[in-house]
Order: C-alpha cells, then sequence, then structure tokens
C-alpha cells in the first residue's frame, strides 16, 4: 500500500478497512469501519481533508480529491463505481455513483440517491435525497422510490464482504507464479 503523510498529517484507517495494495492515499484521510478501497485508486487529501464513513466502497480507480475550501466526504454506505471521480464534494449515506461520474466541488448529494454513470455534477450543484442524475452536466431526471433507494444500502454491504474476500498482500503472486 502506498500510504504517505502530507505536512505532517497521518492517514487514518479503521483496521477493518480493506485498502488495496496499490491504492495510493495521502494525507488527511480518515477511512471508517468496514469500508474498502480497491485498485488503483488515488485519495489525496493535502490542502483539506477526505473523511469515508463506515461500509463506503470505493471501486477499482477512482480519484478523490480536495479543495482548500472544499473536503471531500462520503458518509456511510456509499459506493463510488470504477473510475469516478470525487472532487471536493460531500455524498451522503446511502448513494451509488456510478461508473465514470464526475462530481465536482462543493457540490452535494443527498442521502440516498443515484448519479448515473458518466454524470458530471457540476460545482456547487445541489442533489436532493432519493434522486436519479444523469447527463453532462447532471440533471435530477426523477425521484427514486424507496424501494430503490434502500436498495444501494445491501449493495454497500456486499462489498463488505467482496472486501473480505480479496488476498492480502502476502498471498499475492509472484510473476514466476502466473508463467505459462
Amino acid at each position: 500500500m502506498l500510504i504517505f503523510p502530507f505536512n505532517g498529517v497521518r492517514p487514518r484507517i479503521h483496521r477493518s478497512a480493506f485498502i488495496a495494495p496499490n491504492a495510493t492515499i495521502i494525507g488527511d484521510v480518515e477511512i471508517g469501519p468496514d469500508s474498502s478501497v480497491f485498485y488503483g485508486t488515488v485519495l489525496r487529501a493535502d490542502v483539506g481533508a477526505i473523511r469515508i464513513g463506515a461500509r463506503t466502497n470505493i471501486q477499482d480507480n477512482c480519484v478523490l480529491h480536495v479543495d482548500r475550501d472544499a473536503d471531500c466526504v462520503l458518509e456511510d454506505d456509499v459506493t463510488v463505481g470504477h473510475m469516478a471521480m470525487v472532487h471536493g464534494a460531500h455524498v451522503e449515506s446511502g448513494t451509488l455513483v456510478g461508473m465514470q461520474a464526475t462530481v465536482l466541488s462543493r457540490s452535494h448529494i443527498g442521502t440516498g440517491s443515484l448519479i448515473a454513470g458518466g454524470a458530471v455534477v457540476l460545482e456547487g450543484q445541489h442533489i436532493p435525497a432519493r434522486s436519479l442524475a444523469a447527463g453532462v452536466p447532471a440533471k435530477v431526471r426523477r425521484e427514486l422510490s424507496p424501494e430503490e433507494s434502500a436498495a444501494f444500502i445491501p449493495h454497500a454491504a456486499r462489498y463488505v464482504e467482496t472486501a473480505r474476500g480479496q488476498a492480502p498482500e502476502s498471498e499475492s503472486l509472484r510473476l514466476e507464479d502466473v508463467w505459462f
């Protein structure tokens, strides 16, 4: 794992969290219980803080960063899909940020929302709770039903189990083990 302090501030990671061996975590980052940071992801908190709640999963090749006046906050049970970017934004609990979505600085995503894959949430944009937002720029397309919104919680829980099944670094294979 590539875990670095920045200006004397070290990342703080709960013991139950999974951090992929090639994830990069820099500076004022806090990762809560049973959360996961998957392969190739970068969390860089150099000019502000990144706060990740419990049971939140950040999938492969995501980028989380901050602005001087905009911390990056992901509350509990958030799913961030592959290759998404969350930059200085606040994402409330039980939300799913789709693959390759971009959530820009000072934006706020309400509880139980779905940011569609490839969507771009503009700087300072507010997405209300239980909304489906899609497009470039992202627009609220409709309100999610309570059942649709609630489905994001067990979805995040599945990633807790997926993370627990990842091989620890000591079990990684050497090139000699996979040549044919």
